[in-house]
């Protein structure tokens, strides 16, 4: 076994297969194109799962791909084990082979046999490998053939295991393609082993390793009334998948993915940005007990040493979660995604501050994870070259998240610091007004939930609910029977903790670690649960991969022929099938609506962002019109469906004509020509970190998503507006290049690919002189001079670091400039002669909304004077309630703002004692209660507002001093003013 660099062992992969046949194939995005199943591209046959599913058809029939890859949200998540175990990671890359119904399992198991241990290629001792196969259940029987193959193909029996259907049975979801699978695993040897022991395969998942997992896919998987049904698929198919870091592992001769070159660059550049200094330099290494072990040898300070190796081992796993993480947030960053609260967004500020917190462990609280982003793009431009272009854009959005994470963690122990006070005095509260059984349920459910028998947590809540006496009473039986706990504390909500762990991504273990430095007790079991209920909401929300496969009506029929780039009429195509509400019909009557698939069209399907052509089908006769087409789309690739209004009868097999509404396409046209002018203009203007972000492009405007950290500012709109109309003014010739490899197009031709869109290994490229050059599939005008003009009428932001232009073209711009002139007849109407009546305007509105302002403070001021002149006797007209003032007042007029600092005035007036206020505005009631600092370990407001706030209809809450609420029985307000000091009163008890 020769040692080979990570570098090599992909190369290697993909030029042993491709003498094999096979067609080198790109990688995908990490953002899975047309596949919202899907949060991040999982496994290498996600770019092919179309073709499995029959919905796609490609150009070849076998392909080999390193698939970059990503699990850490949705049904995959890794994120969590990252960094303390030897081959987690968020992001790796997958080795893969496939075949579409070309060969099947022997060829497979051949191919795999001779990359691995022919002498030749990889070379791996075959006495270190063993495989496994399914073992059968009742839909299945067991795979006999496979473990033939493998025999004939020099595996001894003894070294063949069968598996059940959890390990070697493979689906794509619910439905699709599906099959039994073989999976290949590596002996790493004893060393390997946690325990030590010597144990036989497969007993031991540190020792045996899997490296390769072939899957045979030879049925489709459908759900009927009596169960899942397994039928056998006309044309079998191999998909395989090999993980690069693991088999690097395994021919560099190291026990861990972090000690391959892969990760030890970056894990030494952690090393180094973080100032981490260790006893050991074995930065890749596993956590291992022999870290302390060899502290303990001949030394006179052993417990010093033990202690600083102890910390070295934590230290490591945060070095190798920096490089992971690091990997993860730049291929993520440069395929589109963005730091944000939801979706693909949110995962990746998880990965993100995630690796940040290790780098403010090892004690770095100075920004450093941008500083990653380089060392990543040193390893990896070799594989993946376009990370050189995006660095300096990534770093940058990193350097952001560094900023803002800073800032949170700031104000994050403001917040911990909150959440602690209010569950020592809800604690407090509950002890004082003798519902004890509520506070010590609370310490129970953490405290003593392993001594009891409650391990499931919700099992002991459902319990605590109906006998809560009795909880309690063993609660304090617990406190009785262990001498070193002398006395029940506080307990912070885990659920609260696990809120503001979500919200605000303030870490686990920080918040863990203030409530216990003030004493009270954290409540693991309910963040744990809180936790694992928002796992089980992202999961509903990404199914991953539960898709069917493509309907038969489709998949069995040929190809369209697609004329339209050159043609907006074609005569004589033939009606090939007609679907009514999902299913095939022979014949669309009059007025009913359906699809029609021709063999031939001039129709322009969805796609790339740009919508479909409308239009008409003709008679034979070449002028009686047969349909309406109001659209026109793929539901599998090269079939093309035409969303009709059906005329006359149309019948499967008959001619019809296509024609395209001329009108409505040269106007798309335009404005899909313009969106390659307007993008190469923000990279001119904004710089070369602006990449599409999405697009839609109808007859009516162009909309544009990019990249971007700002708002475009007016100047800056100005700028792009010029430079594309320049464009447009010099009649530049538009050359599309047909049938283009897509390396020549990338890398020689400098083609930049659009958002959206799906690309083969031959594709079409759009080039305007020496301006713009992109791959697109879209339909474009002849030369820039068509368009017209080209305004630009909105830019706005789409979400964190995506901005978004809208503009319009052609006659739309003419209808434009029409209101844009009217406008500037009337600013020229109230600003006079003035040489630039927009700035006159500007200034005239800019005084009405400054003399507007002074009206408005003028008026909050006579309302809170009238107030507070109302309330000047406040405490004299004050009512007591068992020793404590409460003052009730009706205050009108006033937001709630203004209510607040009335409430503030009160409470100092009052000295000691609780205010109660209420206003009506807009059929809407207002309620607001302050408690005096003195009194919110005897009652609060947020309690006193919560049983007011039903009276007027409504609900609320708040902290022990201030609480808000709002309700819609205005004419209850006056009622539950009066009501208040007796509400007080129950409170008290």
């Amino acid at each position: 076994m020769n040692y080979r660099s990570g570098t090599q062992i992909r190369e290697d992969f993909l030029r042993f297969f491709e003498g094999k046949q096979h067609r080198r194939v790109h990688s995908s995005s990490l953002v899975p194109q047309n596949d919202p199943t899907l949060l991040f591209t999982n496994a290498g046959m996600n770019q092919f799962k179309d073709v499995f599913l029959g919905a796609e058809r490609r150009d070849y029939s076998r392909a080999a791909t390193s698939q970059k890859c990503v699990r850490a949200g949705g049904k995959h998540n890794d994120l969590e084990n990252v960094g303390f175990t030897r081959r987690h990671h968020t992001f790796f890359e997958m080795l893969g082979n496939f075949s579409f119904g070309d060969y099947f399992k022997r060829e497979a198991i051949a191919y795999a046999w001779e990359l691995l241990t022919s002498p030749d290629w990889f070379g791996i001792d075959k006495n270190r490998l063993y495989v496994t196969i399914f073992e059968g259940d009742q839909q299945v029987s067991r795979d006999d053939e496979a473990e033939r193959l493998w025999i004939e193909t020099g595996v001894p029996k003894n070294r063949i295991f069968e598996m059940p259907g959890k390990d070697n049975f493979w689906q794509m979801g619910e439905t699709g393609p599906c099959g039994p699978c073989s999976e290949i695993f590596y002996d790493l040897g004893v060393e390997a082993s946690e325990t030590g022991e010597d144990k036989p395969f497969p007993h031991d998942d540190q020792r045996y390793v899997e490296i390769w997992n072939l899957v045979f896919m030879q049925f489709d998987r459908t759900v009927t009334p009596e169960g899942p049904h397994l039928t056998p698929l006309p044309e079998p198919s191999i998909d395989t998948g090999m993980g690069l870091e693991r088999v690097a592992c395994v021919l560099q001769g190291v026990l861990s993915n972090y000690q391959t070159d892969l990760f030890t660059p970056l894990i030494a550049r952690a090393a180094e940005l973080t100032n981490f200094t260790a006893i050991s330099n074995d930065l890749g290494a596993p956590p291992s007990p022999t870290v302390v072990s060899s502290a303990k040898v001949g030394s006179p300070n052993s417990p010093t040493l033990i202690e600083a190796a102890v910390s070295d081992a934590k230290g490591f796993a945060s070095l190798r979660i920096i490089a992971d993480h690091a990997r993860a947030a730049t291929f993520l960053i440069s395929d589109g995604v963005q730091p944000a609260n939801e979706g693909r967004g949110y995962v990746l500020r998880k990965i993100l501050r995630r690796g940040i917190r290790h780098g403010r462990l090892l004690g770095q609280e100075k920004p450093f994870m941008h500083e990653m982003v380089y060392a990543v793009r040193d390893e990896m431009q070799t594989a993946y070259p376009e990370l050189v272009e995006s660095i300096g854009r990534i770093a940058k959005i990193v350097l952001a998240e560094e900023e803002q994470f800073a800032r949170v963690m700031a104000s994050g122990s403001l917040r911990v610091d909150d959440l602690i006070s209010q569950s020592q005095q809800r604690w407090l509260a509950d002890i004082e007004q003798g519902n004890r059984s509520n506070a010590l349920i609370d310490a129970y459910k953490t405290a003593s939930i392993q001594q009891a028998n409650f391990k499931d947590r919700k099992s002991f809540d459902q319990l605590s609910r109906e006998n809560p006496q009795d909880v309690a009473a063993v609660y304090e039986s617990y406190y009785l029977v262990i001498p070193e706990v002398h006395m029940p504390r506080a307990v912070v909500s885990g659920s609260a903790a696990f809120s503001l762990y979500e919200t605000y991504g303030i870490p686990k273990d920080y918040i863990a670690d203030a409530i216990r430095d003030a004493g009270l007790i954290f409540d693991e079991p309910g963040f744990e649960l809180a936790k694992e209920e928002e796992q089980a909401r992202a999961r509903a929300s990404w199914k991953g991969g539960s898709q069917k496969s493509a309907n038969p009506l489709y998949q069995d029929l040929q190809k369209t022929e697609f004329e339209g780039y050159s043609a907006l009429r074609v005569d004589g195509a033939r009606v090939l099938a007609l679907v009514k509400d999902g299913v095939g019909v022979q014949t669309l009557l009059p007025e009913e609506e359906g699809e029609v698939i021709l063999d031939a069209t001039a129709f322009y399907a969805d796609s790339g962002g740009q919508q479909g052509d409308i239009g008409i089908l003709y008679a034979s006769d070449h002028h009686t019109p047969v349909a309406e087409v109001r659209g026109a789309t793929k539901p599998v690739q090269g079939v093309f469906a035409h969303k009709v209004l059906a005329l006359q009868a149309i019948t499967v097999g008959d001619e019809v004509d296509t024609a395209v509404n001329h009108e409505n396409r040269t106007a798309t046209e335009r404005n899909h020509t313009g969106t390659h002018l307007l993008h190469a203009a923000l990279r001119e203007v904004l710089g070369k970190h602006v990449k599409q972000a999405g697009s839609l492009v109808n007859q009516n405007r162009l909309r544009f998503d990019f990249s971007h950290f700002t708002g475009v500012s007016e100047p800056e709109m100005q700028e792009i507006e010029d430079i594309v109309n320049r464009q447009v003014l010099a009649n530049a010739h538009v050359e599309t290049l047909v049938d283009v490899p897509i390396d020549v197009a990338v890398k020689e031709l400098g083609a930049m690919a659009l958002f959206g869109e799906k690309y083969g290994e031959r594709v079409r490229v759009v080039r305007i002189g020496d301006f713009s050059t992109e791959l697109c599939g879209g339909t474009h005008t002849r030369a820039t001079g068509e368009i017209g003009l080209i305004k630009l009428v909105g830019e706005s932001s789409v979400s964190s670091g995506v901005r978004r232009l809208e503009a319009i073209s052609g006659t739309g711009s003419l209808h434009e400039f029409r209101r844009d002139f009217e406008v500037a007849r009337i600013a020229n109407h109230f600003a006079g002669n003035s040489d630039s009546p927009a700035e006159a305007l500007r200034n005239r509105i800019a005084s009405a909304e400054e003399e507007l302002k002074k009206l408005r403070r003028e008026l909050d001021q006579a309302r809170m004077k009238a107030a507070s002149s109302s309330v000047a006797d406040a405490a004299e007209s004050a009512v007591e309630v068992k020793g404590i003032k409460v003052l009730t007042r009706r205050v009108n007029g006033l937001d709630k703002g203004q209510m607040r600092t009335l409430v503030d005035t009160l409470r100092t007036k009052l000295g000691s004692g609780i205010v109660v206020l209420g206003s009506t505005a807009e059929d809407r009631v207002s309620l607001i209660v302050g408690v005096t600092k003195d009194l919110t370990t005897r009652i609060q407001a947020g309690k006193i507002v919560s049983t007011l706030a039903p009276m007027v209809g409504g609900k609320g809450g708040g902290r022990p001093d201030l609480a808000e609420a709002g309700g819609a029985d205005t004419a209850a307000l006056d009622a539950t003013l009066t009501k208040s000091p007796e509400v007080v009163s129950t409170l008290l008890g």
